[in-house]
């Protein structure tokens, strides 16, 4: 991965470097890595090179060593597999089943699978950008859909780019693996349930309020 990187920035021009380093947060941390290295073979270092790469090397390390633990939960499995023995791996909730629980009650709980299976892994990081995500996303939609009102198709597709994100970008780039094992979700879907039939009948009592107001106004 650092030579692919490596490669790939000296390819860049040094104002792409410098976009690297300066939104080191939208980035791998062994990519900007590789653009300070870069620029300092260019003879045009960063003037932040020696506060940065010491948290960027320390980083890239835990994530290296979680590859490599990961590699290693691969390679038992397919030792075991071929050994007939019965397949291993941390416990995880699918994609399949991330994107049926956005679809069929929100956004908010298929992340909160995803959330589940970042803690799993430890992914204190991913986690949090996870839930910065959630959280501008429902702020964004939610003035989307004040303009542009609840019947409209964004409301109907509201759920939709949230799963995309899930699918590819959060799973292939924080969770990394193929190799887990399928996590029962009969109890998180007995939860959402619950949790969906309480907001309906929460709705319904302020409708009836606001009916019984308005009837007793005229």
């Amino acid at each position: 991965m650092a030579e692919e990187y490596a490669d790939k920035m000296a390819r860049k021009t040094d104002a792409e470097l410098q976009q690297y380093v300066l939104g080191r947060a939208q980035y791998r941390d062994d990519a900007v890595l590789a653009a300070l290295d870069e620029l300092t073979r260019r003879g045009h270092p960063h003037p932040d090179t020696a506060l940065i790469r010491p948290e960027l090397e320390a980083v890239v390390r835990v994530q290296l060593e979680k590859e490599a633990e990961l590699q290693r939960q691969a390679e038992r499995v397919a030792t075991e597999l071929e050994e007939g023995e019965p397949q291993t791996g941390p416990a995880l909730y699918s994609p399949l089943t991330i994107t049926l629980f956005s679809v069929m009650f929100s956004m908010l709980a298929g992340g909160a699978l995803l959330g589940i299976n970042l803690k799993v892994l430890r992914q204190t990081g991913a986690l949090v950008r996870l839930v910065v995500f959630m959280v501008l996303y429902i702020v964004v939609g939610a003035f989307v859909l004040q303009r542009m009102g609840p019947t409209s198709w964004f409301a109907a597709l509201f759920n939709l780019p949230a799963i995309i994100a899930y699918n590819w970008w959060f799973w292939p780039r924080y969770i990394r693996t193929s190799t887990f094992q399928s996590r029962g979700w009969l109890i998180p879907f007995a939860v959402c349930a619950l949790v969906q039939v309480g907001m309906y009948m929460l709705a319904a009592q302020y409708l009836g309020r606001m009916m019984v107001a308005n009837g007793l106004s005229h």
